[in-house]
């Protein structure tokens, strides 16, 4: 079993930062792409970045410019720096991996998810 703890949320005033970190912890023989989603209240959950093992990345249009991801193969440890932070970015975000235990298994995991509040 593979477990995603995220950290790094909290309050914070507009144009503000955070970042944002995702610890995978258990089974692991490898990480292959990562990623961030979230979701507001009333919304559904979206997309906001993602990284591959070789750290290409792709970002939501909404973001770009203002976040960045970034990842620790060596800790296991995905990150997302979040810049110029604007109140339409409050959400619950959730952190995404896509695993492999073993040659055999491969999953994907979702972390609990921490809240990202955006106000003055």
């Amino acid at each position: 079993q593979v477990q995603l703890v995220e950290s790094g949320g909290g309050l914070v005033q507009p144009g503000g930062s955070l970042r944002l970190s995702c610890a995978a912890s258990g089974s692991i023989l490898s990480i292959h792409s990562m990623g961030w989603y979230r979701q507001a209240p009333g919304k559904q959950r979206e997309l906001v970045a993602r990284i591959t093992s070789g750290s290409s990345t792709n970002y939501a249009d909404s973001v770009k410019g203002r976040f960045t991801i970034s990842r620790d193969n060596a800790k296991n440890t995905m990150y997302l720096q979040m810049n110029s932070l604007k109140s339409e970015d409050t959400a619950v975000y959730y952190c995404n991996a896509d695993v492999s235990s073993s040659i055999w298994r491969r999953n994907d995991y979702w972390g609990q998810g921490t809240q990202v509040t955006v106000s003055s």
